[in-house]
C-alpha cells in the first residue's frame, strides 16, 4: 500500500512578513519542508505532494534540491480562490486569497492514489511523528465504507511562541485516545495567569497547558475525501461572502466527528514542536535544529549532491 504525504505550502506568511516556507534554517539552508521530507522517507512515504499558489512556482521550485526530488516521486499542485467552486457562485471583490487548509487538501485529491498524511510546510514535527503516521496509515484496512484518520497531537505548552499569539486546534479526546472534537482557536496567547484563548469580541478563557492540540499533521484513508467535499461545499453556502472566511481543515475533521461519519485517533507526541509564526523566532528555531544535528538526529547536510540522495541517520 502506497502512502503519500501532501505538504501546504499555500500560506502568505501575513504574520512573519514573507515566503517562510521557503526560508533555510539548516546550516546549509535547508528549509523545514526539507527536513520534513526527509523524515517523510525514512517513515517509508512514497510520494510527496506540495501545495502551493501559482504565484509562488518559481521561488518553491528553485528552492527545492534535486537529490530531494530524485528521493521521493514529487507532485506539485496549485490552490487557487477559485478552485472547486461551484458555478455560478458569486465570490466578493478583492477576495484573492485561498479558502484556507481544507481547500489546500482538496487541491491535491487527483494525485493521492490512497491513504494520505497531511502537514503544514513552516513546521517541525520531528522524526517520531512521522514514524508514527506511517505505521497508521499503513495499518488501514484496503477498503471501507467508515472514515477512518489520525491526529499527530502536541501539548499546548510546547507550541506557542513568546512573539505573539498563535492558531491552534483545541482537541477534546477520550480515555482511550479517541478524537471527539476540535476547536480552531485563531487566538492563543501567555498571559500573566497562565495560557489565555481570545475571541473575537476580546473575552479571554483559560486553557490547560497540558492539553492536545492540532498543529496540522493528519492522516486520512481514501474515504475521507467525499467528507471533506461535503464540508466545503457547506461552507461555501454559509461563508462565501465573507473575504476573511477560511475553510479549515480541522473544521471538516470536527463535522465528520460530530455527525458519526468516521473516527480520528490521537497519536500523541511529547516533543516540542519547532515552527515560524514571527520573523523573530527564526534565531531560536535555527538553534534547536542545531541541537538535533549535535545529537546525531540528523546530519548535517540532508542530500548528498555526489549520488543525488538523502544522507540516511541510522
Amino acid at each position: 500500500m502506497e502512502i503519500t504525504l501532501v505538504v501546504m505550502a499555500a500560506g502568505m506568511g501575513s504574520r512573519y512578513g514573507g515566503l517562510k516556507q521557503i526560508d533555510g534554517f539548516g546550516p546549509n539552508g535547508e528549509t523545514l519542508l526539507e527536513y520534513s521530507v526527509y523524515d517523510a522517507i525514512r517513515a517509508g512515504f512514497d510520494r510527496v505532494v506540495f501545495v502551493i499558489r501559482p504565484d509562488i512556482e518559481d521561488d518553491f521550485n528553485a528552492c527545492l534540491p534535486s537529490a530531494l526530488t530524485s528521493s521521493i516521486d514529487t507532485h506539485t499542485v496549485f490552490q487557487t480562490y477559485t478552485l472547486g467552486l461551484p458555478k455560478g457562485l458569486t465570490i466578493p471583490v478583492g477576495r484573492e486569497k485561498p479558502w484556507g487548509t481544507g481547500q489546500a487538501v482538496l487541491a491535491a485529491r487527483d494525485v493521492i492514489p490512497g491513504p494520505f498524511a497531511v502537514i503544514n510546510a513552516d513546521d517541525f514535527y520531528g522524526e517520531h511523528a512521522f514514524q508514527s503516521m506511517a505505521t497508521f496509515l499503513r495499518g488501514l484496512p484496503s477498503a471501507g465504507e467508515s472514515v477512518a484518520s489520525a491526529l499527530v497531537g502536541y501539548r499546548l505548552k510546547h507550541t506557542l511562541s513568546d512573539y505573539g499569539s498563535v492558531s491552534r486546534g483545541l482537541c477534546e479526546v477520550s480515555a482511550y485516545r479517541e478524537l471527539l472534537s476540535i476547536e480552531e482557536a485563531p487566538t492563543i496567547k501567555r498571559s500573566k495567569g497562565g495560557i489565555v484563548a481570545v475571541n473575537a469580541e476580546g473575552s479571554s478563557r483559560p486553557l490547560d497547558g497540558d492539553a492536545w492540540v492540532s498543529m496540522n499533521f493528519w492522516g486520512f484513508a481514501p474515504s475521507f475525501w467525499p467528507v471533506l467535499e461535503r464540508a466545503f461545499d457547506t461552507f461555501l453556502k454559509t461563508k462565501a461572502q465573507d473575504i476573511k472566511a477560511e475553510f479549515y481543515l480541522p473544521l471538516a475533521v470536527d463535522t465528520m466527528l460530530k455527525e458519526g461519519q468516521g473516527t480520528a485517533k490521537l497519536l500523541p507526541c511529547e516533543d516540542s514542536w519547532l515552527g515560524i509564526t514571527y520573523r523573530e523566532e527564526a534565531p531560536a528555531v535555527r538553534l534547536e535544529i542545531l541541537k538535533l544535528i549535535e545529537a546525531g538526529a540528523y546530519p548535517k547536510k540532508l542530500w548528498s549532491a555526489s549520488n543525488s540522495t538523502l544522507n540516511l541517520v541510522e
